[in-house]
């Protein structure tokens, strides 16, 4: 079996109640979005000197999201894809929050406060721990996990 299939069966294991399941449909997009805000917010004056200065997409998020697609490309390429357009979308989404004055760290740290309380609301009544408390890199296989179940319902192969 592949990497990639034990770990979306692992990770499904704490995730079979349906009230659990319809909340992080809700709120892993709403971390990972809020993540990339975050880091989006960091400063970048270096990363811009290297990358090109002017490019609102030349900044930490960007490096970090190549990090994380790096790590997606060693366990499935096509879900590789689908991850890839999601973390450009949330770019683009923290880019126009930026843009039009908003503080986009603030945006980002409330998204995610009260995302983790879904999450951990979810897990209360699904009565299992959340995966990651287990192995960090469930963080990661979270988005991947719903992104699986998009690629089924198209009858795209992950």
């Amino acid at each position: 079996m592949r990497k990639i299939d034990l770990l979306l069966q692992e990770y499904g294991e704490s995730h079979k109640n349906a009230t659990n399941k319809a909340i992080h449909w809700i709120c892993v997009p709403l971390i990972f979005f809020s993540i990339v805000g975050l880091i989006f917010s960091i400063p970048s004056g270096i990363v811009q000197k290297i990358l090109g200065e002017g490019n609102p997409y030349a900044n930490w998020a960007t490096l970090a999201l190549v990090i994380v697609i790096c790590y997606y490309v060693t366990l499935s390429v096509p879900l590789t894809v689908g991850m890839a357009l999601f973390g450009l979308l949330c770019l683009v989404i923290s880019n126009r929050i930026a843009s039009a004055g908003l503080p986009l760290w603030q945006v980002s740290i409330t998204i995610f406060v009260l995302a983790w309380i879904g999450q951990f609301y979810g897990h209360k009544v699904e009565g299992k721990k959340p995966s990651f408390l287990k192995d960090i890199q469930f963080l990661l296989i979270g988005p991947a996990w719903l992104m699986h179940f998009i690629y089924k319902q198209l009858g795209i192969p992950y």
